[in-house]
């Protein structure tokens, strides 16, 4: 994780890096209280901008969007295309993998066009998702376009990940004390 994000005071969107192989991967590079707080962590593990390869958008809120032109070079992946210069390459989200331990999963709730990124990782899959802001939840959603979706997303992916890394704040393990 690059930067943990927070709801309250202001807001800032929790900011994930994954390396898979010749892949770097920045995960909603959105608001932050300044740019270093993306730059100077991914510049310590050793990364420059122009070699981020893929930015994925969990859903298109600012706070998950905003700093997308900090990577002049990447790929940009969203609920359903593949954008890079001025090329849309339509596809669906679901199982799409962006290398061979990433991949994209439609998570439909926060907004109907919501997805995760789940990474495959030896010690288990990590989920990178907006449908919990934080450790605690919320349990009800106050923005979710359908509730309904969210907690039927929130099962998949509970039973498919270890660990949760919200969209707004420190990851948490999956398990009797994840969030409904």
């Amino acid at each position: 994780m690059l930067f943990p994000g927070y709801s309250a005071p202001g807001v800032a969107g929790t900011v994930g890096y994954v390396r898979d192989g010749a892949r770097r991967i920045v995960i909603d590079p959105g608001m932050v209280p300044r740019r270093s707080a993306i730059l100077g962590p991914l510049r310590r593990a050793g990364v420059a901008p122009e070699q981020v390869t893929d930015v994925v958008f969990s859903h298109h809120h600012p706070d998950h969007t905003l700093n997308a032109a900090l990577f002049p070079r990447a790929r940009f992946h969203d609920h359903w295309a593949i954008y890079r210069g001025d090329v849309w390459e339509s596809r669906p989200a679901e199982n799409f993998r962006l290398s061979p331990h990433v991949r994209l999963l439609e998570t439909p709730g926060h907004t109907p066009q919501d997805i995760t990124t789940l990474v495959d990782a030896p010690e288990g899959a990590y989920a990178f998702t907006h449908l919990w802001w934080d450790a605690t939840g919320p349990a009800e959603d106050p923005l979710a376009t359908d509730a309904v979706a969210l907690h039927r997303h929130r099962a998949r992916v509970r039973e498919l990940a270890r660990w949760v890394v919200p969209g707004h704040g420190k990851p948490f393990g999956t398990g009797a004390s994840t969030p409904p």
